[in-house]
């Protein structure tokens, strides 16, 4: 799902029995696997969402929302792709990493790599956050 992620992927895939290495795969894998598509197809679906003036605002208001928090990537770049995936925050996610990576016209096959690591880092954090070894706020 967009909005929870793995964030809320692997805590869900513990609470139904899978063990902690199961949940990871699964959560990781299932948040990677839209991200090439979106990067690839994301220009003509925006294209055709706007088109519809709910949509259009929707669009708005998240490209408002991403645009407060592409610091990090403009400073530090690709590795700043990755930190901001990273953060098991709401928001923080591959998917609006992906947007972000679109929005700033970043080299789609290099964003993907590191968006990869971001969750799979977030994925270690969460895990771990999981399943009491650290905890969190």
């Amino acid at each position: 799902m967009p909005f929870s992620e793995l964030r809320g992927a692997i805590p869900l895939a513990l609470y139904f029995g899978f063990s902690p290495a199961e949940a990871y795969l699964l959560s990781v894998l299932g948040n990677i696997l839209p991200v090439p598509f979106l990067l690839l197809f994301l220009d003509y679906l925006v294209r055709i969402a706007t088109k519809v003036e709910l949509l259009a605002r929707i669009y708005r208001r998240v490209v408002e929302r991403v645009e407060r928090r592409k610091g990090v990537v403009e400073r530090y770049g690709y590795l700043g792709l990755t930190i901001f995936v990273a953060i098991p925050l709401p928001v923080t996610g591959a998917w609006t990493g992906t947007l972000l990576a679109f929005l700033l016209q970043l080299n789609r096959l290099k964003a993907f790599l590191f968006i990869s690591a971001g969750v799979c880092i977030a994925g270690v954090v969460v895990l771990l956050a999981s399943i009491g070894i650290i905890r969190l706020l």
